[in-house]
This record gives C-alpha cells, sequence and structure tokens, in this order.
C-alpha cells in the first residue's frame, strides 16, 4: 500500500491552547495482541459490552477477535463488492450508538469502480455475524482517481454518524476538490441515520446554501486517513495526510458549530501550497500539529488516551507514521509542543479503542495487532 493510503487526518478548528507533544515518553510496550491479520484497515468495537474487537481488512472482510482470538468465520464479507488494492477496498466500519437494540453497522468501501459506498447492515438475532441480504447503500461519491480515499466512519457525542473522504487522488488535488463545496471530496461529511436513510445531519453549516452539499461539515482536506472523537471532551481530532512536505493534526472542540476550512490545497500544514494564489490564511483553521519529512511520510491518526493500563499516558494524544512506524503521543499544554517517541511498530495503518479505552495498533503487513500496555 501506498504512503498516501489508508491514513488520514484531524480536524483542525480554533484553539485557545495548541495541541503539543508530550514532554517526556511515558513508558510504553506494544505486546502482540493477536494476529493473522493482514491489510487492517480499521480496529473497533461495538459498545454492547462484549469485549470483541472488530477489525476490517482492506480486500473485504470484518473479523472478530475475542480474547485475542480471531474467529475463523468472517463476521461479514465484502470481498465480492470491492477491488481492493493500492488505497481502495473496505476502509471504514462503525456500529451504531444503539447496536444492542437495532443491531445496525456503518461500512465504507470502495465498490468494483473504485467510488465511496457507505452502507448499512444489520446483525443477525444472535449478533454472531452480519446479515448480508440486510444491505442498504445510503450514500455514494464518484472518484476521480484511485487514491486519497479518505477511510474513517465514527459516530459523534451528538450521535450523528461523521465519514472521511480525501481529495479524490491523483497529487496535488488537480480539480482543487478539497476547497469545492459542491462535491464531498476531501470534507468530513456529517449524517443523521437515525432513520432508514442517511440525511444531512441537521445543524450541517452548508444545509441551506444554494449548490453546496449539504452533507459537508468541514473541508480543505487532502485525505483524512483517521480522526476520532475524544471520549471524555467529544473534540475531533483530524489527522491529516500532507502531499510532499508535511503531515498535520486539526482539532476541533465539542462545541463548533462545523464549516472549518483547514486549508488544502492553499496550504499545507502552515506553509503555502499555492503561492500563485497568494496562500491566503484568511479563513483557514490552523493545523495544532506538523511534522515534516525528516520524521515521517504518511500519518495514521490515533487517539486520545482515556484508558487506565497506562496512567502516565492519560490525556495524551497517540498517533503514528505508517512510514517510519514511529509511534508519538502528544498533549495540550499552552503555546508550546515538543514531541515524544512511545517507540517503533511496523507499518501502523490504524489504531483502535476498545469499550474500556485501551488502544490497540495494527501492523499492516505482519498481521499482528499489538495493545499497547506498560
Amino acid at each position: 500500500m501506498s504512503r498516501h493510503s489508508v491514513r488520514a487526518a484531524l480536524t483542525g478548528a480554533a484553539l485557545l491552547t495548541t495541541l503539543a507533544l508530550a514532554q517526556g515518553a511515558p513508558q510504553v510496550r506494544f505486546p502482540p495482541y493477536a494476529t493473522g491479520l493482514k491489510q487492517v484497515t480499521t480496529l473497533t468495537h461495538a459498545g454492547d459490552g462484549s469485549g470483541r474487537l472488530y477489525a476490517t481488512l482492506q480486500p473485504g472482510q470484518i473479523r472478530v477477535i475475542e480474547g485475542g482470538n480471531v474467529r475463523t468465520t468472517p463476521f461479514l464479507d465484502l470481498s465480492a463488492l470491492t477491488r481492493a488494492g493500492g488505497e481502495r477496498g473496505l476502509l471504514g466500519l462503525t456500529f451504531d450508538p444503539k447496536f444492542k437494540t437495532n443491531r445496525r453497522l456503518y461500512v465504507h468501501y470502495t465498490d468494483r469502480n473504485g467510488d465511496t459506498v457507505l452502507a448499512r447492515y444489520a446483525a443477525t438475532p444472535d449478533f454472531s455475524r452480519a446479515d448480508p441480504n440486510s444491505a442498504k447503500v445510503l450514500f455514494t461519491a464518484k472518484q476521480p482517481y484511485a487514491n486519497h480515499n479518505g477511510g474513517q466512519l465514527a459516530f459523534g457525542p451528538d450521535s450523528f454518524l461523521y465519514l472521511g473522504l480525501g481529495d479524490g487522488g491523483s497529487g496535488g488535488d488537480p480539480q482543487n476538490n478539497g476547497q469545492n463545496l459542491n462535491i464531498p471530496l476531501g470534507k468530513i461529511l456529517r449524517f443523521d441515520v437515525s432513520g432508514d436513510d442517511a440525511k444531512p445531519a441537521p445543524g450541517n453549516p452548508f444545509l441551506n446554501r444554494q449548490g453546496a452539499n449539504p452533507h459537508i461539515w468541514a473541508y480543505g482536506l487532502r485525505n483524512p486517513w483517521r480522526f476520532s472523537f475524544d471520549r471524555q471532551t467529544g473534540d475531533l481530532i483530524i489527522a491529516d495526510v500532507g502531499q510532499n512536505a508535511f503531515e498535520e493534526v486539526n482539532r476541533q472542540t465539542r462545541n463548533s458549530k462545523g464549516g472549518e476550512n483547514y486549508g488544502w490545497r492553499t496550504r499545507e500544514g502552515r506553509t503555502c501550497f499555492e503561492p500563485a494564489n497568494g496562500c491566503r490564511t484568511q479563513g483557514l483553521t490552523e493545523p495544532v500539529l506538523v511534522y515534516g519529512r525528516q520524521e515521517g511520510q504518511s500519518i495514521t491518526g490515533g487517539y486520545v488516551y482515556r484508558g487506565q493500563a497506562i496512567p502516565t499516558l492519560k490525556g495524551q494524544y497517540v498517533f503514528a507514521d505508517f512510514a517510519t512506524g514511529t509511534v508519538w503521543a502528544a498533549r495540550m499544554t499552552g503555546t508550546t509542543w515538543n514531541k515524544a517517541s512511545l517507540g517503533k511498530v511496523e507499518n501502523p495503518s490504524t489504531f483502535g479503542e476498545d469499550e474500556a479505552g485501551e488502544l490497540y495498533v495494527a501492523e499492516y503487513g505482519s498481521g499482528r495487532v499489538l495493545k499497547l500496555g506498560r
């Protein structure tokens, strides 16, 4: 998988404080938790008290992990619906906040033509698998190129469904999709899926603007491969994969009304990407964290740690770089930041959080899922 693949970005917003990398790295280990899961794109839980983790594999399967053991039978197999390779395939999974009663789950994949599909499935009454006959396609988007498809799906604290899409691909966003409000590419989208369809969520910032896509929540993103919500504060953290020079993290506070413009392709990180256009800064939301090519090439967004196993890591944002394998921790400390490396793993494609807030990271090529511990 290329470095601009399944990693994306954290959504930025106006801040009173800056995300700062932790001073003094906590002591963290990465022991194997599960094996045999190559090309993992998502790790998540269902919020149902079962203790299970669910892993999406890029070729199209969802696998269940129980106590470190991987079930032999897939929870759902979408291999026939997608053509995996490069940055395409099964890219996202999340479970409805009411999964225990409505049995709904949502997937994001690229179809056989390479276009984006958001679909809903229902688990069987015994929750042992998802019923393939329950599929309902809720949203689609044409993809002009094979890369920068985004991937992340997550429910926010407002119970709406968020989907991250990249700018459509190629290099340098040749169609300027990130700044085009008429289309969903290069955006964070926000849906109300409480009914039978995926409607634009009430309060979406461009809901009533003529010509604008009503599902847009935030824009100006290159490839937000991974974003997450801080389970304590409700803040949205978006990791956005860069072009040639910088990787960035954006933060959107819980009280945001949406509509943030994170700057791509006008800017990459905090620098000008289009000098011919004056590289305006007015109206743009600055990233809270940026790192350059001397430190990595493809950011894999993670989570703010809220678990119990590593007390010194609490409140810090854990993320990584797919190319170098470096895992970092970051925290808000006023207006300064210092990076703290937690160690290295092999091609970290995604992080996952269990119901207790403990963190996991998947190694894309080795097939290992590692659990962060002391």
